[in-house]
């Protein structure tokens, strides 16, 4: 699943075009045009899809990151970050169990951005010690039903 808003389009597609290249099934949830779009919209669109089973991940990107990412967020299930390079992409699925990346068209390189990506898909969850915080996060929603 891969989704972005007008200031991530570019970005958005250049990584769904590099994705199918590597044999990665890509839905884009859009937003397909330059014209002005909220990026609510696709950050809750990805994780709608990757909470549902749709997907094991997906791909969030707006101008900074950080708005898609707080959307993404808003889904029960989802564990969405911003990240701006390879370490921080992987440490968020080692650590944290991430399974919406989000990434900022103005401020990370496409070349940083497919390598950022590729080491969110190939990182696994580590688990202990790490297993029982995800799941203190997982908690924090259901706290608000």
């Amino acid at each position: 699943m891969v989704g972005s808003d007008h200031g991530g389009l570019s970005l958005k597609n250049e990584l769904a075009e590099y994705l199918s290249s590597q044999q990665v099934v890509v839905t884009d949830l859009g937003t397909h045009s330059a014209d002005s779009v909220d990026y609510p919209e696709f950050g809750a669109a990805v994780g709608r899809a990757v909470a549902a089973g749709e997907a094991d991940f997906g791909v969030a990107v707006c101008g900074s990151g950080l708005g898609i990412c707080i959307a993404a967020n808003k889904i029960a299930g989802i564990r969405a970050v911003t990240i701006h390079d390879v370490t921080s992409a992987r440490l968020s699925r080692a650590h944290n169990d991430a399974n919406v990346i989000c990434l900022g068209e103005r401020l990370i390189g496409a070349q940083v951005a497919k390598d950022a990506v590729d080491a969110f898909f190939a990182t696994e969850f580590e688990g202990g010690r790490h297993a029982h915080r995800v799941h203190s996060l997982d908690a924090l929603i259901a706290q608000q039903t």
